[in-house]
């Protein structure tokens, strides 16, 4: 019987419920993986919570230094607070001393007020507050963290559950397809997680800061975090699928879609692609040559893998070749008509202009 472990081969013939059964198993592994890494990442929640929150308070940091915003105000007036009591605590220890001019009564009382000063100065925060998005729910901390454990969940589970995957879909596939399609396993979740990095570490705060600072003096911006962990994620899924445009470009060359030949040509395509691309990307114009580029250098490795995998004829689809072949086997209608064993068989015309020499006699 079919397991999640014991791959079958080209040559077995199963059933449809052992297909059946062995997908249910694929599932169930796949479920339990899955469940696994959930669990894992609902523990370090916090520091998963800490990474994609990470891009928000940068940027959030770099508005309080400028004093904008409404924790920039607000770290304003702490630090306004600050100076108050700082310069209040000097005041009243000059007039404590005994040349002040002050009673020694009242100089008796003025080290219990800058002992109360200095107290109630160490309760005003020293570092900024409000720089994480806010939830507005009852139940919006509890499900949006389970939320982002859920999407830390997927992305360190998906190398296994493509793995299963591939096992399913395997036993169809001829060894020397086999062969083809192993790269590809391994080129796929490796891309995902180099895209997903380009764009934790580029797109992100690059769109985190223009749609943040974007009329900024218009709004009272408060980031919430519901829609903010939904943008991130969808940003880093669709960085981590542009850069499976290696993979893409590959099948379409072995199935004869494209030729390198025909990939080198294009380039002028290509670049302007990427930069369309790279445009609707929220950012200014560095941040776009920033993502334009790596973009391009992908087109550019896809054209070298694509140069090695092409092979000459290829090109030529199958509905093509097959209406060629039928077209080379018709039979024209002034050619003779073959037989089966391969002689050539009088025409229509050939037999009414026959005249048998026995007829006239």
């Amino acid at each position: 019987m079919a397991t999640a472990i014991r791959t079958i081969g080209h040559e077995d013939r199963l059933s449809v419920v052992d297909h059946l059964d062995e997908l249910r198993t694929r599932l169930i592994v796949s479920g339990a993986v899955l469940a696994v890494a959930f669990g894992f990442c609902m523990w370090q929640n916090h520091a998963l919570l800490g990474i994609i929150n990470k891009p928000l308070q940068t940027q959030t940091q770099k508005q309080v230094a400028k004093g904008h915003g409404t924790v920039g105000q607000a770290v304003l007036a702490q630090q306004a607070v600050l100076g108050v009591a700082g310069d209040a605590q000097a005041a009243l220890r000059v007039l404590a001393q005994p040349g002040s001019g002050l009673s020694a009564r009242a100089r008796a009382q003025l080290p219990a007020l800058i002992s109360s000063l200095r107290a109630d100065a160490a309760k005003v925060p020293r570092h900024p507050s409000g720089d994480a998005p806010v939830t507005l729910g009852v139940g919006e901390p509890f499900t949006t963290t389970v939320t982002v454990a859920l999407y830390f969940a997927l992305v360190l589970s998906l190398p296994l559950i493509l793995y299963e995957v591939y096992g399913f879909v395997m036993p169809a596939l001829s060894p020397t397809e086999r062969r083809g399609a192993a790269p590809l396993l391994i080129a796929v979740p490796c891309l995902f997680a180099v895209g997903v990095l380009f764009g934790y570490f580029v797109v992100l705060p690059a769109a985190v800061h223009f749609l943040v600072n974007f009329n900024s003096s218009e709004f009272n911006v408060l980031v919430q975090a519901n829609q903010y962990y939904r943008f991130a994620a969808t940003t880093l899924l669709a960085m981590g699928l542009i850069f499976q445009l290696p993979v893409a470009i590959l099948i379409a060359t072995r199935v004869g879609l494209v030729t390198p030949r025909q990939l080198r040509k294009n380039r002028r395509y290509a670049i302007l692609a990427c930069a369309v691309v790279a445009a609707l990307l929220p950012g200014d114009l560095i941040t776009l040559m920033l993502e334009a580029v790596p973009l391009y250098l992908l087109y550019e490795v896809s054209i070298l893998l694509a140069s090695l995998v092409y092979r000459p004829g290829s090109d030529r689809s199958p509905i093509a070749d097959r209406s060629s072949s039928t077209q080379g086997a018709a039979v024209h209608p002034e050619d003779p008509a073959r037989s089966p064993d391969g002689a050539a068989e009088p025409g229509v015309q050939q037999i009414i202009d026959h005249v048998d020499p026995q007829l006239l006699d």
